[in-house]
């Protein structure tokens, strides 16, 4: 995890995601593009091992994920285990763009909320939590509402304080983001981009005038955990009204705006995945793509050619079946 431009590059379908996959379970201790960690182990195999070397700023550091058939993920940091495999997550920060993170912009409501959130838990380690706390209080108030427990009210009012506070949260990493985001936006040619959230904050007094059709329903109908985030350019909300290519815009701009955002805040670069992320970008975008990428630590992009990066990459490697070097 030295500094540094890293090229990937292969035919389709010789495992040049599988590459950018593992370093993002071996950094991350978990995969982007499945929660089955089942999935990671190889066909006919019971275990799988993941591990990296490099440095964080200057200290050295060493991270390795094994993962067995039935078994807990074990992770270890410079040889000592970790309680959980998600604590990767504290040392280092990991960002990956693969084309499925357009859902990002042209999915539902949940599909931002989860990833704004995993913005909120990067910029801010110790709020990381929140978002998961304030869930297993609605949890349980939707069990007091189908019961009609009594417990109810004592319900309600956690799922207002810890809404307020992820509301508040949220907001904050928005306004963090909305600065670097538009000004990266603008430069891939993505104009007037904004982040807007489409929330306020719970009350008991809201909570208690829908009681009736909460109680009817069995779920709670108001909160963040229904909240939106809007992303737009302009006048135009990016969901409903943009191109597939102006969302995948807004996706790299989300990336790079947060990369800068943690160097300042944690001391060290991010890694960056990005997998096939050249192939739809015209020649002027690929160069202002790579020439931010090349200044945000150490990234790995994909790609079917090597011309398709407009610069010369610290390291190329070539993926063929089973094999990269």
């Amino acid at each position: 995890m030295q500094p540094g431009l890293v090229l990937a590059v292969g035919p389709n379908g010789v495992g040049k995601t599988n590459l950018l996959e593992s370093l993002h379970v071996a950094t991350q201790g978990f995969s982007p593009r499945t929660r089955t960690d089942a999935q990671l182990i190889r066909f006919g195999a019971t275990a799988a091992r993941a591990a990296v070397r490099g440095t964080r700023a200057t200290t050295p550091l060493e991270l390795e994920l094994v993962l067995h058939a039935g078994a807990a993920k074990q992770a270890k940091v410079n040889g000592a285990p970790l309680r959980a495999a998600e604590q990767l997550r504290g040392e280092t920060a990991t960002l990956v763009f693969t084309p499925d993170r357009l859902g990002v912009i042209k999915g539902a409501p949940a599909a931002r909320r989860a990833y704004f959130d995993r913005v909120l838990g990067r910029l801010n380690p110790a709020r990381a939590p929140l978002p998961a706390e304030y869930g297993a209080a609605v949890a349980q108030r939707n069990a007091a509402l189908r019961l009609r427990s009594a417990a109810l009210s004592t319900w309600t009012e956690q799922v207002v304080e810890l809404g307020v506070q992820l509301v508040a949260a949220r907001k904050e990493t928005l306004a963090s983001l909305a600065a670097p985001f538009a000004e990266r936006a603008g430069e891939l040619g993505l104009a007037e981009a904004e982040l807007r959230y489409g929330g306020e904050p719970p009350t008991v007094a809201a909570l208690e005038a829908r009681l009736d059709r909460d109680l009817e329903r069995g779920v709670t109908g108001l909160g963040p955990h229904l909240d939106d985030v809007v992303v737009s350019s302009g006048t135009r909300e990016l969901r409903s009204f943009g191109s597939q290519g102006e969302q995948r815009l807004a996706v790299l701009a989300l990336l790079l705006a947060e990369a800068e955002l943690i160097g300042e805040r944690r001391g060290f670069s991010p890694l960056l995945l990005l997998d096939d992320v050249l192939s739809e970008l015209d020649p002027g975008r690929r160069r202002i793509l790579a020439a931010r990428v090349a200044h945000a630590g150490q990234a790995l992009i994909t790609a079917t050619d090597a011309a398709m990066l407009p610069v010369e990459p610290d390291q190329l490697v070539e993926v063929t079946y089973g094999t990269a070097r």
